[in-house]
């Protein structure tokens, strides 16, 4: 090789060799079952529990070029999926030991870039055909044998409903001959408080006597319980509920469509909402609290949405609250904004609770500094005072009155507000009995804004009667057993309005070092089904898609390379440069197809189906020959993919207990980590042959050897 190439070689490549370093630190957060780390903040000496890449980088003390470059491309991967930041991490650790084994062996810096660059889009082109749609999932997942579970859901799911539609208890009224008793809207007050549907169900079910009255007996060819006409039924009384101030030609049709969904979950058909809870069971990888959270989640929005087709999850209506000091087992979802306050606004709520507020919303600080974005103070300009102290003061003390005196003119008895609160404010507000709670989402003032009426103002100085909204209720916020809890520094408290689409899933644990770790989980598992909904489709999880990935590099790395511009070759002086063209190709490829082999090997060890990377490794090349001799590798990856054979059964916690459920992935989100993490460690590669050879001198030696390497 020409003496440029060898000095690229010989001198250390210090960038790839710190990503691989970083990127070992995350080797254990690998896999639906991560081993967790504790980080300890030297400062203060607390610890924090994480199990994501993204806390794990932010974490360490990232002072060099290629930490940096880490970081910005895993936050920007959190940023638009907030999935897949372990994969890219731990892929960038493994590509860069590759590259440095083909430097090692003299590889050019070029041959690597153009073979792992059209290598990896290869793959990308090849794995589609391990693509399931949405309609597809959904369809297996309501028709397999975890079916039996689906009463048990429904049964949730009829009581989330009594909750909060009450006009759905007229399907369970009986009919008498007495005239009718529409049940009052606020007839399950009480219920909803205590976040127990089945509770919930059983009381609304009273004239039954027990839930199940509701199933038919094997055999029982008897009227079905939920008729399609509206009403209850049975054999023996098929009294009809024709007049109601709740039915219209629009709520008959309304409710016989609901009643259809509702008929189809207990007599075993499919059911396009039924199966989206189970896709968020599939794409969970074992995180069952989650899960069901999010099962609760989908199964209100659907049931909004009025079972119309639509399959989206909003985001935007979600918000989580992270309680500390109650048990794990009392996460729960909560409608309407449940958020902390102190001990002090919590007083207040409590002379007010049960009445309706006057809400108001603020889109910005509520401080005496606060200019909303592009202000531009006044240049050039110095006040000079005799007194600063005294007039600062008097300044500060005339602001806060006139502050109070907008809120008490207008009677505002709650205000959210987008950003900070002045302290000295947020106490004359309590001695008034205001409600002001800061660092309020966007979306949350959006969904308040939607239902009281109310319109966001940058300054209290904008307000006038318009702005201000009705129909709030607060409360402290009781748990499942029906308790207010008061846990000491801050206190519970939820937010309501009527038809609020918004929700909370209220986060509990007793270990302070878990809830930063519990809120990433739920967030992951959120956008994951998000993500799986907006591109209609699924990769096969389980080791699938990076089995076939491994197979089909191995099979590019057999073929001998043509050149693609044989005229080119010849225009070179030094010809003999084009005679170790396949040997290159090869040596890349095996390094490409290394990464995906190493992912395989440790998730398989850190899931516990195999008691070594040897072992997992040896498991991983039975599987590869079994491909290559099948003749098909994707037609036998999807043959043991539908066995549950796949790799020891898959990397799902669900392959073993609950048979015929299968795991899956995201499609862009894990083409994209992919992607990211070789563009990294490609750009740190050019970078450090620039840094050793010069920018000149590189170029010269890339463009040399670029046109050897056009084998797709």
């Amino acid at each position: 090789l020409p003496m440029a190439f060898r000095d690229v070689n010989a001198r250390r490549h210090i960038g790839l060799q710190q990503l691989s370093s970083l990127a070992l630190a995350g080797r254990t957060l690998l896999g639906p079952m991560k081993s967790c780390k504790f980080i300890v903040d030297e400062s203060t000496n607390q610890s924090t529990l994480i199990c994501s890449a993204l806390r794990l980088i932010e974490s360490l003390d990232l002072t060099s070029a290629a930490g940096q470059l880490l970081n910005e491309t895993i936050q920007a991967q959190n940023k638009e999926f907030k999935t897949g930041m372990s994969t890219l991490l731990f892929l960038v650790g493994a590509w860069s030991n590759a590259v440095l084994e083909c430097l090692q062996q003299n590889v050019p810096v070029s041959a690597i870039v153009s073979v792992m660059s059209e290598g990896l889009n290869s793959c990308c082109e090849r794995v589609q055909c391990l693509q399931i749609s949405i309609h597809d999932v959904n369809k297996e997942l309501c028709s397999s044998s975890v079916r039996p579970n689906a009463f048990k859901s429904i049964t949730c799911q009829i009581g989330r409903d009594c909750l909060l539609n009450p006009q759905i208890f007229l399907y369970f009224q009986k009919e008498t001959s007495a005239p009718e008793q529409v049940i009052p809207m606020n007839s399950c007050s009480h219920q909803e408080e205590d976040c127990n549907f089945n509770k919930c169900l059983v009381s609304s079910l009273g004239g039954f006597g027990s839930i199940a009255s509701l199933v038919k007996p094997a055999g029982d060819k008897s009227t079905s319980v939920i008729s399609g006409s509206g009403v209850i039924a049975s054999s023996c009384n098929k009294q009809k509920l024709t007049h109601s101030r709740y039915f219209s030609t629009l709520a008959k049709s309304h409710f016989s469509s609901q009643q259809d969904n509702f008929q189809g979950y207990l007599s075993g058909q499919p059911c396009e909402c039924y199966g989206l809870g189970h896709l968020a069971m599939t794409l969970s990888h074992g995180n069952e609290t989650s899960m069901k959270l999010l099962q609760s989640i989908v199964a209100y929005q659907q049931e909004r949405a009025e079972c119309s087709g639509s399959s989206q999850i909003k985001i935007a209506e979600i918000v989580t609250c992270c309680l500390l000091g109650l048990p794990e087992s009392y996460s729960c979802v909560s409608p309407g904004f449940v958020t902390l306050v102190s001990p002090e606004q919590a007083a207040v709520i409590k002379h007010f609770e049960d009445k309706p507020l006057r809400i108001l919303l603020m889109d910005g600080d509520l401080t005496e500094q606060y200019r909303h974005l592009g202000f531009n103070r006044t240049c050039n300009v110095r006040i000079v005072l005799e007194r600063p102290s005294l007039q600062e003061g008097r300044a500060g003390d005339l602001w806060l009155n006139s502050m109070l005196d907008i809120l008490i003119n207008f009677e505002v008895n709650l205000v959210l507000v987008k950003g900070k609160v002045c302290e000295n404010l947020m106490e004359r507000c309590i001695a008034n009995t205001i409600l002001v709670i800061g660092s309020v989402t966007q979306d949350v003032l959006c969904a308040f804004g939607e239902v009281t009426s109310a319109q966001p103002v940058t300054y209290l100085t904008q307000l006038n009667t318009s702005c201000v909204g009705s129909g709030a209720h607060a409360e402290l916020w009781k748990a499942c057993d029906g308790r207010a809890m008061d846990l000491g520094e801050l206190v519970p408290v939820r937010i309501k309005v009527r038809g609020i689409p918004l929700l909370t899933a209220v986060l509990t644990t007793a270990v302070a070092s878990k809830m930063q770790l519990i809120e990433d989980q739920f967030w992951t598992l959120v956008y994951r089904l998000h993500h799986a909904l907006n591109d209609e489709k699924v990769f096969l999880g389980g080791g699938a898609v990076e089995l076939l990935c491994l197979s089909h590099i191995q099979m590019l790395a057999d073929q001998p390379l043509q050149p693609a511009n044989k005229s080119a070759v010849k225009d070179f002086h030094n010809l003999w440069l084009a005679a170790p063209v396949t040997e290159y190709k090869s040596v890349v490829l095996q390094a490409l197809a290394s990464g995906w082999k190493q992912y395989l090997s440790v998730v398989m060890c850190n899931t516990a189906r195999a008691a070594s990377e040897l072992e997992a490794c040896t498991s991983v090349d039975h599987h590869l020959k079994k491909a290559a001799d099948c003749g098909s590798p994707s037609a036998y990856i999807l043959k043991e993919f539908r066995r549950g054979d796949l790799l020891g059964g898959g990397f799902g916690p669900f392959a073993d207990h609950r048979e015929g459920l299968k795991v899956y992935d995201n499609v862009t989100a894990k083409t994209e980590a992919w992607r990211r993490a070789l563009d990294l460690v490609l750009l740190v590669l050019q970078t450090d042959a620039e840094i050793i050879t010069g920018p000149k001198r590189n170029q010269l030696l890339n463009s040399h050897v670029s046109s050897e390497f056009m084998f797709l």
